[in-house]
């Protein structure tokens, strides 16, 4: 392992089999054990085991057959959910015989702890149970049940997504296939293959063990599937607190499986993460962020109670996640940090203006984000933005959300408008764009854990003016690079959003500069403008809603405005009207 430096390892016996366990950190301070799945052994934890190990005692152990434990002799039945049950409480029994632990599972890790976590026997030693990319098989015998006794259009859609998904179980309960695959080429090719799909590199994981590993946890497979799903327990209900984390990437198991889990587990905080099955692995540091958090909240409150639920709109799809804002220091831009911030996303608030920025930041941590912070930088500055990106993928990790807001206004007629005016409008509006996409987009693909990009264009993307031909022209410019964006990136799990936006109560109009005009006119048309935007008075908080909700369902997009969405049905249904109005000049 990583972190096998600092650890110490011992052997604990359970019945005939002797599971290896890994121990790092203080023992005087809470235990949270860690639960690997298949086909890992305990290596799979290391990254995260390294980030808790200095707050907290650290545990991981090879499953029986698996890593350096040793597996049951015959190999059927020796690896039912019941003898696991006795493997856990042998290790917790040693590890931490006088308080209970804290739970963490992934994959066939937290399949088996569900069932840790639900028996009677278990109860008074786990204290809290964070859970990922692996189900109840009780909770999941049920939610077949449901659907197939009343299967309408939707329920049997979400059977056969989820039947679809569940492929390699199937393949799981051949006889000799799997153990003759595991030993022969897919033991030597998995690594290859979970670099390739994941994002996974190698290191000193998965280990040699590998095939023998993945030959014996078959029988994890044969032992429990089929009889949990046909026969569920009556009683599966969770007696500790419980943390979902839900990879919205994960190619094996849909988010739909966890839609009834309220009724089983009282005490019940969600969170999705963008990425995919192996985030022990993609994804340890904001891992160890929930889980250290998670557990130092039950902790405090003497495990009476934690939060539960989601109490906070998109708190479960953006907790803990890192949002970076463009043009956050007022307007749209502060509206969606705040946005962000009270769903529980971690924000870095971007600016030319540095004390405006500096105060988004501020109160956002304030709102709720757990983390916030402030960064100073022109757009429109190639070298600055990439910079930027350097300085924030080192500092606080890859970008999960970025919105591409920061934007200036240009008023006048096309003859009026100077080169160095179109430059600079475009420099800001698209060009600093591109920069963001180019440098955040490209850490985002190169994790290969997902993400999403929101580009800010305008209702004048789609309507023409004869008033604004510089501005309208950069944020349709904005819309198409988004929708070319959006078809590029798709593959790799990074959506795309174009949000467009009319009138909206933001200082814009107060710095929109307008051509061909003095000074005093221009003073006297942006005074003019401003109150006819107030008048209007549509706040910018609406359109950080639904920048959000754009995300939450990675829509394309999405005119925000009365005017907005107006201006693009009409432009499909009658162009030549639009085209009229675009030769009226607005009263300046």
């Amino acid at each position: 392992m990583a972190a096998a430096a600092s650890a110490t390892e011992r052997w604990v016996r359970t019945g005939e089999v002797e599971l290896c366990v890994a121990e790092w950190g203080d023992r005087t301070q809470p235990t949270v054990l860690l639960v690997h799945g298949y086909p890992d052994s305990k290596e799979v934890w290391s990254q995260v085991a390294e980030q808790l190990a200095d707050r907290f005692h650290v545990v991981a152990y090879d499953v029986r057959g698996c890593g350096r434990s040793t597996a049951p002799s015959p190999l059927r039945g020796g690896y039912t959910l019941e003898r696991l049950t006795d493997d856990f409480l042998a290790v917790v029994d040693a590890v931490s015989p006088d308080r209970p632990v804290h739970l963490v599972g992934h994959d066939w890790g937290s399949v088996q702890a569900w069932e840790f976590v639900t028996v009677s026997r278990t109860e008074g030693r786990i204290a809290s149970f964070t859970s990922m990319s692996g189900p109840s098989l009780d909770h999941f015998g049920h939610w077949i049940k449901q659907r197939t006794r009343r299967p309408g259009p939707r329920r049997v859609g979400q059977l056969l997504g989820q039947g679809a998904k569940s492929w390699y179980v199937y393949a799981l309960h051949t006889p000799r296939l799997p153990e003759a695959a595991w030993r022969g080429p897919l033991g030597k090719r998995w690594p290859r293959l979970l670099e390739r799909l994941e994002g996974i590199p190698a290191g000193d994981y998965p280990t040699a063990s590998l095939p023998r590993d993945g030959a014996h946890g078959a029988w994890l497979y044969r032992d429990n599937v089929r009889r949990r799903l046909l026969h569920p327990r009556t009683d599966p209900f969770a007696h500790a607190p419980v943390q979902l984390i839900t990879p919205i990437g994960d190619a094996f198991l849909s988010e739909r499986l966890y839609d009834d889990l309220d009724q089983w587990v009282p005490q019940l905080t969600r969170r999705t993460i963008a990425a995919k099955h192996w985030v022990p692995r993609t994804r340890p540091d904001q891992l160890a962020a929930w889980i250290g958090e998670f557990v130092s909240t039950i902790e405090a409150s003497g495990r009476s109670s934690v939060r539960t639920g989601s109490p906070k709109p998109y708190a479960d799809r953006f907790g803990g996640q890192l949002v970076l804002v463009t043009g956050a220091a007022s307007g749209i831009g502060r509206a969606t940090a705040f946005a962000f911030a009270e769903a529980g996303a971690r924000v870095i608030a971007v600016d030319r203006d540095t004390e405006g920025a500096t105060r988004t930041a501020e109160l956002a941590r304030l709102i709720g984000a757990p983390q916030s912070w402030a960064e100073t930088v022109d757009v429109a500055d190639e070298a600055a933005m990439e910079k930027l990106a350097d300085k924030v993928t080192s500092e606080y990790g890859v970008v999960d959300v970025l919105v591409n807001n920061a934007g200036i206004g240009l008023a006048g007629s096309f003859l009026d408008t100077t080169t160095e005016d179109w430059r600079r409008v475009l420099d800001v509006n698209l060009w600093g764009v591109i920069h963001g996409c180019r440098a955040f987009g490209r850490r985002m693909a190169e994790r290969g854990q997902g993400g999403h990009i929101v580009n800010t264009a305008s209702a004048a993307a789609f309507q023409p003016s004869r008033a604004l031909p510089a501005y309208s022209t950069s944020k349709a410019a904005v819309l198409m690079l988004s929708e070319c964006l959006r078809a590029e990136l798709a593959g790799q799990g990074i959506g795309v959003s174009a949000i467009c936006p009319g009138i909206v109560n933001t200082n814009i109009t107060a710095t929109t500069r307008f051509t061909g005009v003095t000074e005093e006119e221009q003073k006297r048309r942006q005074e003019k403008s401003s109150r006819l935007y107030g008048k209007r008075n549509y706040p910018p908080e609406k359109v950080a809603e639904a920048v959000l909700r754009a995300v939450a369902r990675n829509q394309a997009v999405v005119p925000v405005t009365p005017e907005a969405r107006g201006a693009r049905l009409l432009g499909r249904i009658s162009p030549k009207a639009l085209r009229g109005l675009a030769r009226i000049n607005p009263p300046m």
